[in-house]
C-alpha cells in the first residue's frame, strides 16, 4: 500500500484573518477549483467550519465522469488549522492538512495531502501522470485564483 504526499506553499499579502475567514469556508471551495471540475456543494456547508462537519460534492475530476466525495473536517484549531478527510469519494485514502500562519507582511498557507490512489497496482501506474499532474493544476489554479482575489505577496 503507498502512500502519496502532496505539499504546497503559498504567500499572500493579507491578514490572518481574512485568509482564514476564506479559506474555512467550505463554500469558498468552488471559486479556487478550476471551472472544467463542475464542483458543487450538495450540503454541509451551512455552517462555520468545526469538527465533525460532514460536507458533501460532487466533482467531475477527469474525462468528465462526476463523482460524489464526502469529506469530515476532522480538526479545526481557529486561526491555525483545519484538517479534511474523505468518507466517500475517488481516494482510497485522502487526508488534507491546511496550515496557515502569520508572516511579515502577510500570511503563508500550507497544504499537505497524503493520499492513496485506488485500483492497487493499476492506480501506483497512473498516479504519476494523471494524478499528481491533476493535483498540481488544481493547486496552480488555486494559487493563481487567490492572487487574483487578494494580490501578489512581495
Amino acid at each position: 500500500m503507498k502512500i502519496y504526499t502532496f505539499h504546497r506553499t503559498q504567500k499572500l499579502p493579507i491578514t490572518l484573518e481574512k485568509a482564514w475567514d476564506f479559506l474555512s469556508n467550505p463554500k469558498n471551495l468552488k471559486t479556487i477549483t478550476p471551472d472544467y471540475m463542475s464542483f458543487d456543494i450538495l450540503s454541509g456547508a451551512e455552517k462555520p467550519m468545526f469538527a465533525g462537519q460532514i460536507i458533501q460534492y460532487i466533482v467531475t475530476p477527469i474525462l468528465g465522469i462526476k463523482t460524489k466525495w464526502v469529506t469530515e473536517i476532522t480538526h479545526v484549531k481557529e486561526l491555525e488549522y483545519f484538517v479534511d478527510e474523505q468518507r466517500f469519494g475517488p481516494y482510497a485514502l485522502w487526508h488534507h492538512k491546511h496550515f496557515i500562519k502569520e508572516i511579515d507582511g502577510g500570511v503563508e498557507m500550507e497544504d499537505i495531502i497524503d493520499y492513496k490512489v485506488p485500483m492497487g497496482i493499476l492506480g501506483q501506474f497512473v498516479q504519476p501522470f494523471l494524478v499528481k499532474p491533476k493535483l498540481e493544476e488544481i493547486f496552480a489554479y488555486r494559487q493563481k485564483k487567490l492572487i487574483e482575489l487578494y494580490g501578489e505577496y512581495k
